[in-house]
Order: structure tokens, then C-alpha cells, then sequence
């Protein structure tokens, strides 16, 4: 019962005057859009734009390059998801630089998986466990689970059930060793076919680039939102993903404050 209280009190702390697609629109929506960062081919989401959110950050990988780390906090970004490794024995070249970097920055961050469905749940949690410290770590980390049609070496798609499995023992290894429940990181497609109606006790970061997820997600309750992928953040040269935290910097702010403990400890 322990477990149980501290995996659902930060779930509880983010969750407090949500409504029926984010956890605190009713609160934003109120608020004038004003556009955080360009975007060289900007989307019209409508009424309920990404820049009613108050809290933007960002994810990375190696092809983000170098990157100023003290620019990019000045610019406004909150938050940093980094690829950390993908499947079974692959590690991003720039993993150790940027969450150090991010660190000192004063940056939230956490390392993210791209899960392999060529290899087992278990060879890719001992993988990240083996190349990720828990020093790296202050938010949750994350499960990026979507169909990777331009593999050279794994197109297999198992059936959902196996799918949810498979994400289950990965989660569990990962949560029992760093004492965070992880985030879920998905697509539209990857979603429908596989996780709508499941994990509902986990933070969902979902990827929609046209719509509003309350169109493309509209069963699901979600934390992030992966807006665009072309998205100009100063501090680093070419296209970056940017993303929004669902709830207000209050909300935020007692969020980060929960999940950085360490139930471990």
C-alpha cells in the first residue's frame, strides 16, 4: 500500500482541476496566446492553441547538435526530454553531455527509451539501467512506444495484448530501480491500435503536429503534448520538437517538486 500511495500522489498533484482533455485548460484558456517560440511551418490548432499553455519545453536527440544550454533556458523553455538509448544496445552519442548541460542549466530533464519490439523487455530495461544514472535523472523517465516503419532491422509489429505486456515489464523495471513512475510517449496510430483504454494511472506524453489532442486523443487524458517538429528554439541550430506541460506553472511547479523525490531513498 505504501507503493501504491507514492506512485498516485504526484498523479494526484497534476491531475487537481483537470478537465476532459488536459489538467488545467479551464484555467489557461482564459489567458491571451502568446507565441513562445517560431515555428517554420506553424499549424492552425483553432481555438484551443498550444500557446494558451504556460509551460513549453523541449525534446532532444544527437541531431540537435551543439547546443547552448543557457540560451536555451533564457528563451523559455522549462523542460528537457533527451534520448537516452533505443532497444537493446544503442546509446545517443550526446546523452552524458546534455543532461549534464541541462543540469547545470537548472533545466528539468529526463532520459527517454525508443523501445525495440525486436528485442525483450527485460535486455532493453537492463540496457537503460546500465547506461543511465539515477543522477540523471530529475523528472520521470520516459517510454517512447510507436511503430518505426524506416527500420533497417525490426519492422514486427506484435499484437496489442503482447504490445501492453511487454510495456508493463519495462515500466516496472524501470520504476522498482529509479523510484519514478515513467511517462508514456506516443502517436496517434501507435495509440489507437494499442494503448486507447489502458495505463490510465500513467502520464501520457502524446505527439499531435495538426490537431489538438483532444481530437486525435480524444479518450485520453494526457500531461505532454508534442506539438512541432519544426519548431526554432534560440540556442539551437536547425528544427526542435516543442512540447507542453498540460497544466499551469503552478501546476508545474508542485508536479516537479513531487516527482523529483526519489521513493527510493
Amino acid at each position: 500500500m505504501r507503493r501504491l500511495l507514492f506512485c498516485v500522489l504526484p498523479l494526484a498533484v497534476l491531475l487537481a482541476g483537470c478537465s476532459s482533455s488536459g489538467y488545467d485548460y479551464l484555467e489557461t484558456a482564459s489567458i491571451k496566446p502568446k507565441t513562445r517560440f517560431k515555428d517554420t511551418d506553424p499549424q492552425d490548432f483553432g481555438a484551443k492553441h498550444p500557446q494558451l499553455n504556460q509551460v513549453h519545453g523541449i525534446d532532444i536527440s544527437k541531431w540537435q547538435g551543439d547546443i547552448d544550454w543557457g540560451t536555451v533556458k533564457n528563451s523559455g523553455v522549462a523542460f528537457a526530454f533527451i534520448k537516452a538509448t533505443e532497444g537493446k544496445d544503442r546509446v545517443d552519442p550526446r546523452f552524458d553531455e546534455y543532461w549534464r548541460e541541462a543540469r547545470a542549466a537548472g533545466i528539468p530533464h529526463a532520459p527517454y527509451h525508443f523501445y525495440y519490439f525486436c528485442s525483450s523487455a527485460d535486455q532493453q530495461a537492463d540496457w537503460f539501467i546500465r547506461n543511465v544514472p539515477k543522477e540523471a535523472m530529475r523528472l520521470p523517465p520516459v517510454l517512447d512506444v510507436e511503430w518505426n516503419a524506416e527500420s533497417k532491422t525490426c519492422r514486427y509489429r506484435p499484437d496489442a495484448e503482447t504490445v501492453r505486456a511487454e510495456m508493463q515489464r519495462f515500466m516496472d523495471r524501470l520504476e522498482a530501480y529509479y523510484g519514478k513512475r515513467p511517462i508514456i510517449y506516443t502517436s496517434v496510430d501507435f495509440h489507437r491500435e494499442n494503448l486507447a483504454g489502458y495505463f490510465q494511472d500513467y502520464h501520457f506524453w502524446v505527439r499531435s503536429v495538426a490537431k489538438h489532442p483532444e481530437v486525435t486523443y480524444s479518450d485520453r487524458r494526457w500531461a505532454f503534448w508534442q506539438y512541432t517538429s519544426t519548431g526554432v528554439i534560440p540556442g539551437i541550430s536547425g528544427p526542435t520538437d516543442i512540447n507542453v506541460f498540460a497544466g499551469s506553472a503552478k501546476n508545474w511547479n508542485n508536479w516537479v517538486a513531487a516527482v523529483s523525490k526519489d521513493r527510493n531513498s
